[in-house]
């Protein structure tokens, strides 16, 4: 059975609030390794600080539990020292976007054979509610008490800027789609960004009075529409979802192995 091949039973039960989403994206990612049939050693995941970062301690593969908001650093020197190894970068909005913003433009410049997961729960949970770049103006946050007014990033079109070769979007709503863009983006040569929007009933919900659990994913499905849909042509305030980007690129580890043969007079 998958979930009893690839977690670490005896850190169960989980430390995520009732409701929160980060649990269906485990789910999602252990269906997309078993479609893909990569043995646990061949896999390493690599997480920062925050309510998303715990999977890398759930899931039993080779794991480092890192530093806030630096998780695409040190998964670059783990890519470029064992190449042949699929690295899988679990996030949150803010641990990849604020503090680790800068990480993640270049590691999408660079090409590099990454897997970037993007919980995008829109909150600081693990601290007390803090908003986020991805709280969006408008909202309440613990820090934002009379309403947030930063704009927030689109995940997206940030990451179809900076470079990443194959860029998508679901939510933990569509649960089937998610684990099929996850296998996708492991499978693709470069690097690739999956952002996931999920529900955080605990701090987001409450601050803006947006329902439990039930509710919310309820509105993620109600507020977003595959990519080209008559009804994003209806309704532009839609929120696209489905794979934006897909393209091959030359990829920064290969290249880095061509520089290093022809240094050694190879050609």
């Amino acid at each position: 059975m998958a979930v009893k091949d690839y977690i670490r039973q005896r850190f169960f039960p989980h430390m995520w609030c009732p409701g929160c989403g980060h649990g269906i994206v485990l789910n999602g990612m252990i269906r997309a390794v078993e479609q893909l049939g990569i043995s646990r050693n061949e896999i390493v995941m690599v997480s920062g600080i925050g309510c998303s970062s715990r999977i890398s301690g759930y899931m039993d593969f080779h794991t480092l539990h890192t530093i806030h908001g630096r998780a695409l650093a040190f998964a670059t020197g783990v890519k470029l020292s064992k190449p042949e190894l699929n690295v899988v970068v679990p996030m949150g909005d803010g641990d990849a976007l604020s503090i680790g913003g800068n990480h993640f433009i270049h590691a999408a410049r660079r090409n590099i054979d990454i897997t970037a997961i993007v919980m995008n729960n829109r909150i600081y949970g693990m601290t007390g509610g803090q908003y986020s770049p991805l709280t969006g103006p408008g909202m309440m946050a613990t820090t934002a008490p009379y309403t947030n007014i930063d704009q927030g990033f689109d995940i997206v079109e940030l990451a179809k800027s900076a470079g990443a070769t194959f860029v998508a979007r679901t939510t933990t709503y569509h649960v089937q789609q998610m684990a099929e863009l996850i296998r996708e983006a492991i499978l693709h040569e470069g690097f690739s960004v999956v952002e996931i929007m999920s529900q955080c009933p605990t701090y987001f919900g409450r601050k803006n009075k947006q329902g439990g659990a039930v509710e919310m994913m309820a509105r993620m499905k109600e507020m977003t529409t595959p990519i080209g849909s008559k009804a994003k042509q209806e309704n532009p305030a839609l929120i696209e979802r489905g794979i934006f980007v897909q393209v091959d690129k030359p990829e920064y580890c290969s290249e880095y192995d061509r520089i290093i043969e022809k240094a050694m007079g190879g050609e």
